[in-house]
């Protein structure tokens, strides 16, 4: 067989691998009650988190775990752990997307991302001026 006809074969079989690999990987949104019916699976979930309950952070006993309660879209309340430190402005946010899994009934986030008021709010307060 020709060596251009192996190149090409191995460039095709790569390049199947990282299209399956994509496929797999690709986590949606989705609810607390998606997520506790398919555990094992990651999904992305909106919600506000619920600051009348304790935000549990003790950086001198393990500064990598945060946990805290938070409203999914439909209301259904979660106790959520963060493998990360407490992300600065915290308090500040107003609705969150945690990317993780359900594990039991706390939802294990490996990630957050965080929607902050904008200090850009008040743009037709300052066109009046």
């Amino acid at each position: 067989m020709k060596k251009l006809y192996i190149i090409g074969i191995l460039i095709i079989a790569v390049s199947v691998a990282f299209i399956v690999n994509l496929i797999t990987n690709v986590s949606t949104y989705a609810t607390f009650e998606t997520a506790t019916n398919h555990p094992g699976k990651e999904y992305h979930v909106i919600g506000k988190v619920n600051f009348n309950k304790p935000l549990e952070y003790d950086p001198h006993a393990n500064a990598n775990i945060f946990g805290f309660y938070m409203n999914d879209t439909l209301g259904v309340e979660k106790k959520v752990l963060l493998n990360k430190a407490k992300p600065q402005d915290f308090e500040k946010s107003e609705q969150v997307v945690l990317i993780g899994k359900m594990k039991d009934d706390q939802f294990i986030a490996s990630e957050i991302l965080m929607k902050c008021p904008s200090k850009y709010n008040n743009t037709k307060e300052l066109v009046k001026q």
